[in-house]
C-alpha cells in the first residue's frame, strides 16, 4: 500500500512538472507572436492550453484521491495539498501566456510592439521560459538554490516591468494611448507568469520544510 501510495505521489510530482513545462511552451510561443506578429503562433498557444488543462484536472483528481484514500499526515500531507495549490500556479501561468497570445490575435496583422521595446520583450520572454523550466526542476528535485535563483529572476522581471512602465509614461512616448495600454498589460502579464513562479518554488520549499518560504514572497 505504501509503495503505491508513493508512486502516486511521484506521478503527481511528475505531472506539477509537465504543467510547468507546457506553461513555459506557451509563453515562448505567445512571446513569438507577439515579436515576429506571428497569428498561426498565438493561435497554437490557446489551442495547446486543452493539454494543460487536462493536466490539472488529473492533478486534482489525482489529490483528492490521495486524500480520500491514503489519509496522509505530516510532510506527505504537505506534498498533496501543495500539489493542489503548485497544478493552479501553472494553469494560471499558461493563462497568463493566453492573454499575451489574445492581444497578439486582436492587433494582427498589425504589430503590438513598437520597435524601440521589442528587444525587452524577447528578454522578458526569455526570462518567463527559464522561469518555468526552474520551477520544473525545483518540483522534481526540491533544490532550494534552484528556488532562490527563481527568486532573483523575478525581481529582474520586476525591474524589466518597472522600465517597460516608464517608457509608456516618458513624454518621449509617441504611439498613443491604445499601444501604451497593450504594452502596460502586456508587461503585467509577464510580471505575474514570474510571481507564480516564485509562488510554486515557495509551495515546493513548504512541502518539504513546512516552512512558508516567507523569503520567496509566498
Amino acid at each position: 500500500m505504501r509503495t503505491e501510495f508513493h508512486q502516486q505521489l511521484d506521478a503527481l510530482n511528475a505531472d506539477l512538472a509537465r504543467m510547468c513545462e507546457l506553461a513555459g511552451e506557451a509563453m515562448q510561443c505567445a512571446t513569438l507572436g507577439l515579436l515576429t506578429v506571428d497569428l498561426d503562433a498565438a493561435e497554437r498557444v490557446l489551442t495547446d492550453l486543452d493539454a494543460l488543462a487536462r493536466l490539472r484536472k488529473k492533478v486534482d483528481y489525482t489529490a483528492l484521491t490521495v486524500l480520500a484514500r491514503q489519509a496522509p499526515v505530516a510532510s506527505d500531507l504537505r506534498v498533496v495539498v501543495a500539489a493542489v495549490h503548485i497544478s493552479s500556479d501553472a494553469d494560471r501561468m499558461g493563462g497568463l501566456a493566453a492573454h499575451v497570445a489574445r492581444i497578439v490575435r486582436r492587433r494582427h496583422p498589425a504589430p503590438v510592439l513598437p520597435d524601440e521595446v521589442v528587444g525587452q520583450f524577447a528578454e522578458m520572454g526569455s526570462l518567463a521560459v527559464d522561469l518555468a523550466d526552474d520551477a520544473a526542476s525545483v518540483i522534481v528535485d526540491g533544490d532550494p538554490v534552484r528556488a532562490s535563483r527563481i527568486r532573483d529572476d523575478d525581481e529582474a522581471m520586476n525591474d524589466m516591468h518597472r522600465r517597460l512602465f516608464g517608457t509608456v509614461m516618458s513624454p518621449q512616448w509617441s504611439h498613443g494611448v491604445p499601444a501604451a495600454i497593450d504594452l502596460v498589460l502586456l508587461g503585467r502579464f509577464y510580471e505575474r507568469f514570474a510571481d507564480h513562479a516564485v509562488a510554486i518554488a515557495a509551495r515546493v520549499l513548504f512541502r518539504s520544510t513546512g516552512d512558508t518560504a516567507r523569503n520567496l514572497g509566498a
